[in-house]
């Protein structure tokens, strides 16, 4: 199973949406909580290429994007092989 890591903040409906798809998938998740910011705000902006909304979302260490994004993937059929991997 893929490696899936998960920036979010509390409170945040497009974080819940998201850990609820991949939950749903049955994909284990390790998820980062940066509503206070932080080190881990200044990484996830880094690694996600300066995007600053949460959710995050990184499958084996590539750049997914955000919720819509990881919703967009899994209507395109692309999401079950990359949680495979």
């Amino acid at each position: 199973m893929a490696k899936v890591e998960v920036y979010t903040k509390f409170l945040c409906p497009f974080c819940t949406r998201a850990k609820a798809l991949l939950t749903k998938k049955g994909a284990a998740f390790e998820e980062h909580d940066i509503t206070l910011g932080g080190a881990g705000r200044s990484e996830m902006i880094a690694r996600s290429g300066g995007r600053q909304t949460v959710p995050q979302i990184f499958i084996d260490g590539v750049h997914v994007g955000g919720s819509d994004d990881l919703a967009a993937l899994d209507r395109a059929g692309q999401l079950d092989p990359m949680l495979a991997a």
